[in-house]
């Protein structure tokens, strides 16, 4: 399984670049596709840096994709990392958190998904990925638009995997709280030892995208740490 391309989303972000390491240290060609305009960084594990690529657009998606097929031969594994959180109650907060929510959570993943379809079929091997979360199965107070976007992963993951059976293997891991500098920020008074690390968050999420993992499709894994 040596030299397989990897394509990493939210390649730039904190959990992307543990996954990053990890990949490239077991020799795998990794490819970071973000939104931000990482092109030109020297200081992100990743063999090849794509930029600017809006995910919620089929349009733009599509490009990036052609591009790391036509440069690496193919995609052999996708990991849907790229996403976020916002905290908000329903009362005081505005129904647009929902749409954004279920923009950058779910319709990236969707978009991806279906835009690297293609070379994933072909491979022999194709892998998805994507990141969930526990809290898609029990929410709490302010977390409504989040859980909700999240589960929508999970269902897409359930769903996917069987219809892409016996071609492409589609699993989830369903984190809890990543240990990463924004969490510390926002809950100075927690210990973040309880937490997931992002390198644990990492060997876990490349340990369903490799051959090893041939067997399992459809799986929702949850890597919640102490919490």
């Amino acid at each position: 399984m040596s030299q397989r391309t990897i394509v990493i989303t939210g390649g730039a972000g904190v959990l992307g670049q543990a996954v990053a390491r990890r990949a490239s240290a077991s020799g795998d060609r990794v490819v970071l596709l973000d939104r931000a305009d990482i092109g030109e960084a020297t200081d992100l594990a990743g063999d090849i840096r794509i930029g600017g690529v809006d995910l919620t657009d089929p349009d733009s998606a599509g490009k990036a994709f052609k591009t790391i097929a036509e440069t690496c031969g193919g995609i052999d594994a996708l990991l849907n990392i790229a996403g976020g959180f916002a905290w908000e109650t329903l009362e005081d907060g505005s129904v647009d958190s929902w749409d954004r929510m279920f923009a950058i959570n779910l319709r990236t993943a969707v978009t991806a998904s279906k835009t690297a379809l293609p070379w994933l079929k072909s491979s022999g091997s194709g892998r998805i990925v994507n990141v969930g979360a526990a809290g898609a199965i029990k929410s709490d107070m302010g977390m409504g638009a989040y859980a909700a976007s999240k589960a929508g992963v999970a269902r897409l993951t359930e769903s996917l995997s069987r219809e892409l059976l016996g071609r492409v293997t589609v699993n989830a891991v369903l984190p809890s709280i990543i240990d990463t500098p924004a969490n510390r920020a926002d809950m100075p008074d927690a210990d973040p030892s309880d937490w997931v690390a992002p390198d644990d968050l990492a060997a876990a999420i490349l340990f369903l995208a490799s051959d090893d993992a041939r067997a399992i499709t459809g799986a929702l894994l949850p890597v919640t740490g102490r919490v």
